[in-house]
């Protein structure tokens, strides 16, 4: 992977034409996947990239690896992917705080 988000990709509005339904590819399209299912897989991208940048950590301390670019991408990569997550946990509540605060 080249990118920064961990395989994360964006979602897109709902002007992309078909159902509601969010893809593998993060685009609206028809699926089975639901946004849990799609929730869940991107948190376990985001450890496993968090356990890869442990492990290059760790073997950059320990002298088996002398590659501090690349040790320095795994960690970059994991924080940039953490952080989009937990603003997509941040607009889930507010959007949850909202809902709730609606009179039926």
């Amino acid at each position: 992977m080249n990118d920064f988000t961990g395989g994360i990709s964006p979602i897109q509005g709902p002007g992309s034409g078909g159902p509601n339904k969010i893809t593998d590819g993060g685009s609206i399209g028809e699926t089975d996947k639901s946004f849990n299912d799609l929730l869940k897989e991107q948190i376990g991208k985001v450890d496993q990239l968090q356990k890869e940048a442990g492990l290059a950590v760790e073997s950059l301390a320990m002298g088996n690896t002398d590659n501090v670019t690349e040790v320095m991408a795994a960690v970059e990569k994991a924080g940039i992917a953490f952080k989009m997550l937990m603003q997509i946990r941040n607009k889930l509540m507010d959007a949850y705080r909202e809902v709730s605060r609606m009179q039926v």
